[in-house]
């Protein structure tokens, strides 16, 4: 069983930044594909960004050029650096994890792992 915890979330005004951190027991954590997804209230989770076991990046169209995902496989960990954030990005964000890569990674049945959630709020 593999578990994922993150921190990092939190409240902050409109054009401002957080990072999101997941860190993750699995044994062999940089074969993994991870991913960061979020969820708003009354709206179905959505992908936002995943990495790959080779570093190939996906990124949810909504977010692309504002948000950045990164690993640090020496310290089983993954990152989200979101920037000029707005309202909308408010959501909880989770971190998923998948020993196998499928062709999906935005998708949420491409993963069995994942934690319990960070809320981000953004206010205007």
């Amino acid at each position: 069983q593999v578990q994922l915890v993150e921190s990092g979330g939190g409240s902050v005004q409109a054009g401002g930044s957080l990072r999101l951190s997941c860190t993750s027991s699995a044994y062999t954590y940089g074969s993994y594909c991870m991913g960061w997804f979020r969820q708003a209230p009354g709206k179905e989770r959505e992908g936002v960004a995943a990495i790959d076991s080779d570093g190939r990046i996906s990124y949810a169209d909504s977010v692309k050029g504002r948000f950045t995902i990164s690993r640090d496989n020496a310290k089983n960990a993954l990152y989200l650096q979101m920037n000029s954030l707005k309202p909308d990005d408010t959501a909880m964000y989770y971190c998923a994890a998948d020993g196998v890569c499928g062709g999906s990674p935005l998708e949420r049945y491409e993963y069995n792992y994942w934690g319990q959630g960070t809320q981000v709020t953004v206010s205007s």
